[in-house]
């Protein structure tokens, strides 16, 4: 697969590309790819658009030194141009999670289901695999090329986090990968960053989003307050998921430019497919059966009764799709 990666490119530097809040697994798949490119003599630069600093994401960055810019620091020399090519990893053209930054978006490596049409030079996308991290993972091996230790390290905790170690939506490719990656990989510093602690700010976001917390029979609902880092909205979702009554969980955070949410499914529900249909035509989202994300723009966030008219609007059109659902049971 990787010999298609590099036949559909013609630069000798690229951009590649990760939604606008990476997560662990966004970021192995970038890392990883970036190594690999590099064996061909193309160098790229891995970019994303939102802060990520205080996240998991970053301190995996900083222990595995993993090198990123968020588009707004590309200057100079690695100002991307109408003729840079860019590379998605982890996310699709058209997403409500990733910017179209300048550049043709000539390749596509991802996991997650196809909601429209696209016209890559080339892609890779796989809905069946668990995270991003194990179709990387396997460009090496196909072509029997040697992994890095840290970035062996980068992709098995990317499929980790993807996968909740393991729980959610594993293929078997995601078993083989995680096999092969265990033994290559610095499980110290996986255990690093897997008993990274809570921060104070944090836990005042769990504490929102418990005191906001409401359900309608089995699906459950809260706001948890303005402008919380997306990889917290994720880790609270997922928690909400653990009480024994909700089968759904749908968690959002307002800013400055409108509802970012995450919905996490046991697997009574799809999440990916209720989100895209709840948010059509006033949003958009998607994602796999048990974890999706979706965003909802507003033009005026300063008017708390549209607000709160959007955010009752919203839940009502989950209600209905896990109705719709149901009922096809």
């Amino acid at each position: 697969m990787i010999e298609s990666v590099i036949n559909n490119i013609k630069n000798k530097k690229v951009y590649i590309q990760t939604h606008n809040f990476p997560d662990p697994d966004a970021v192995a798949c970038a890392f990883g790819l970036q190594y690999l490119l590099l064996q061909e003599g193309i160098a790229s630069v891995i970019c994303y658009k939102g802060d990520i600093n205080k996240t998991i994401t970053y301190r995996m960055a900083v222990l595995l030194g993993i090198k990123m810019q968020m588009l707004s620091e590309l200057k100079g020399e690695n100002e991307p141009t109408s003729e840079s090519e860019v590379i998605l990893v982890d996310a699709q053209r058209g997403n409500a999670n990733i910017i179209d930054m300048t550049g043709e978006e000539i390749i596509c490596i991802d996991h997650h289901p196809v909601y429209e049409h696209t016209d890559y030079a080339y892609q890779d996308i796989r809905p069946d695999v668990g995270a991003c991290a194990s179709i990387i993972a396997s460009y090496y091996y196909e072509a029997g090329i040697s992994m890095p230790k840290n970035v062996a390290t980068a992709l098995l905790y990317g499929l980790k986090i993807d996968t909740a170690n393991m729980t959610r939506g594993v293929s078997k490719l995601d078993l083989d990968m995680f096999y092969r990656l265990y033994q290559e990989a610095n499980l110290d510093i996986v255990k690093k960053l897997d008993t990274a602690g809570l921060e104070m700010e944090d836990l005042e976001a769990y504490a929102r989003a418990i005191s906001d917390l409401h359900r309608k029979e089995d699906i459950c609902f809260s706001n948890i307050g303005e402008n919380c880092p997306e990889p917290l909205i994720a880790s609270i979702c997922d928690f909400m998921l653990e009480l024994n009554e909700i089968n759904l969980a749908v968690i959002y955070s307002i800013r400055a430019e409108g509802i970012r949410f995450s919905v996490r499914s046991n697997g009574i529900y799809h999440a990916g497919t209720i989100t895209n249909e709840a948010l059509r035509g006033i949003g958009n989202g998607g994602g796999h059966e048990q974890m999706a994300g979706g965003f909802v723009a507003i033009d005026n966030i300063e008017n708390k009764e549209d607000i709160n008219r959007i955010q009752t609007k919203v839940e009502k059109r989950f209600i209905n799709q896990a109705k719709i659902q149901r009922n096809m049971c």
